[in-house]
């Protein structure tokens, strides 16, 4: 065989794997387990069956895992935007940052009195598990989506915890042992902390700028603008000696809502290249497994212990307690705690602890798995019934294939769109009753995927999409937003 026809071949098995990956995605949905549980199964016994798979240098793991998340990262402080993360700011930091600190501490002492790991390795354990993934948690919900602060701070916390986890995780490499290295490990997590959270909201502002007024030839070009600079944000950080994941997390965030030429084409184009780096990311950490070593009662028994306590004790009373002072109802405070899924970072954070060749690293790497894969299979598989039981606000998302609209060359003055909450001025009033200004005016309503005939008597109901224009001058945002929100 030449090597074209091996070049094709490697092509043609990538693009199966690839297109299986997808399909994944549908099976998921429909058993109501997360495809990412999915893509780590079938990826560890692929490994187990073809052990080159296997043989790959955990360093191109590490680097293939990060690439990915910087576009995970990014896209989720996209979905998040500049207002809704302000509204919740708060909540978000507190929790992302001490609720990352409580639970790496608490799973370390676990790990250290029950399970007899010293207190290198335990402290290890406890970092790496820290972080959460609200991204498995909407796979399993597909195609309804969470409303209210609850959505918003399950987010936030993830995007906050994922890179606070790393740098943590970095720290404690770094540290070693001794009271001196300690102090040293702290300050470099604060300096993590600090030149990421600087170096993200420049980045963001000045990706900000670029995005509204530089303009490119081409309009394919600006989403692929969009995404390198996203890149170049955490490498800056990066040299810097700060944490590029809080960096692009942030510059997502700062971004998120603007108004910019091309910016539903942005949008579009990261989620897509966000999907397509989870499945990459967890098929490629399923690579670094082995089922036989994952299996093994040494692994397998304590493994499980940990994601109970986890699941059922840590997280619940730790993080519920950290939750106690921010204004949440009951059902909503319940979800958070009991939602805070594991995900792809932890499974990174055992690469690095194995290429750090820490001694018992082999073991700690494949205790992570199995928490990973517990939390996934059996927690993701809860969160739409807890969903349901707790009364969480939420909406059903249908998809809508076909698209029918008008480009602008200057941006409509004043267009605003709008989703109407259940109880807000606007659910039930009349078009001719909102306050929009005396050159405002509702230009489309769309309900239940199509639109709807307006004149000034019809009548908006909750879940109604808006597009508006209103007098600039106006905050009419709250007309359409849940009282209290």
């Amino acid at each position: 065989m030449g090597e074209t026809e091996v070049f094709g071949l490697a092509v043609l098995f990538s693009a199966l794997a690839l297109v299986a990956a997808i399909a994944g995605n549908a099976v998921g949905s429909r058993i109501r387990v997360p495809a990412p549980a999915l893509f780590l199964i079938v990826s560890a016994i692929a490994s187990d069956v073809f052990p080159v798979l296997a043989g790959v240098p955990l360093v191109v793991d590490e680097r293939i895992v990060t690439v990915a998340l910087i576009l995970i990262l990014f896209d989720g402080g996209m979905h998040i935007g500049w207002r809704r993360f302000r509204a919740s700011a708060g909540p978000i930091t507190w929790v992302g940052i001490a609720g990352t600190a409580v639970t790496a501490a608490a799973v370390a002492v676990v790990a250290r009195f029950l399970f007899g790991l010293d207190w290198q390795a335990a402290l290890l354990l406890g970092a790496a598990l820290s972080p959460t993934d609200p991204a498995v948690v909407f796979a399993v919900l597909g195609k309804r989506d969470i409303e209210g602060r609850s959505g918003t701070i399950l987010e936030g916390e993830s995007g906050v915890n994922d890179p606070v986890g790393i740098a943590l995780l970095a720290a404690l490499l770094a540290a070693g042992t001794g009271a001196g290295a300690v102090f040293s490990g702290v300050g470099d997590f604060l300096l993590q902390m600090v030149v990421g959270g600087v170096v993200g909201l420049g980045g963001g502002r000045l990706l900000r700028l670029l995005m509204q007024r530089v303009p490119l030839p081409n309009e394919s070009l600006y989403p692929l603008r969009t995404i390198a600079f996203a890149a170049l944000v955490y490498g800056v950080a990066a040299v810097l000696h700060g944490s590029g994941y809080l960096a692009v997390f942030l510059a997502g965030i700062v971004v998120g809502e603007i108004d910019a030429p091309y910016h539903v084409e942005v949008r579009r184009f990261s989620s897509g290249l966000s999907s397509l780096a989870e499945i990459v990311a967890f098929t490629v950490l399923g690579f670094t497994v082995s089922w036989s070593d994952v299996l093994a009662p040494a692994v397998l028994l304590p493994g499980l212990a940990i994601s109970a306590l986890l699941i059922l004790v840590i997280r619940p009373l730790l993080v519920g307690a950290l939750l106690a002072p921010i204004r949440l109802a009951l059902g909503e405070r319940a979800f958070i705690v009991l939602a805070g899924l594991k995900g792809a970072v932890p499974i990174l954070l055992g690469i690095l602890i194995r290429d750090a060749h820490v001694p018992g690293g082999d073991r700690l790497a494949n205790l992570i798995f199995i928490v990973v894969l517990v939390s996934v299979v059996v927690q993701g598989g809860a969160v739409p019934l807890l969903a349901s039981w707790l009364k969480v606000p939420m909406r059903l998302v249908e998809q809508q294939p076909y698209a029918a609209g008008l480009r602008f060359k200057h941006e409509p003055q004043g267009l605003q769109h709008f989703r109407v909450a259940p109880g807000s001025p606007a659910d039930g009033a009349a078009v001719g009753e909102l306050s929009l200004g005396e050159a405002g005016w509702v230009s489309m309503v769309r309900r239940d995927g199509g639109s709807v005939r307006l004149t000034g008597r019809t009548r908006l109901e909750a879940g109604d999409e808006v597009l508006a224009f209103a007098d600039p001058d106006l905050d009419v945002a709250e007309l359409f937003d849940r009282p209290g929100r």
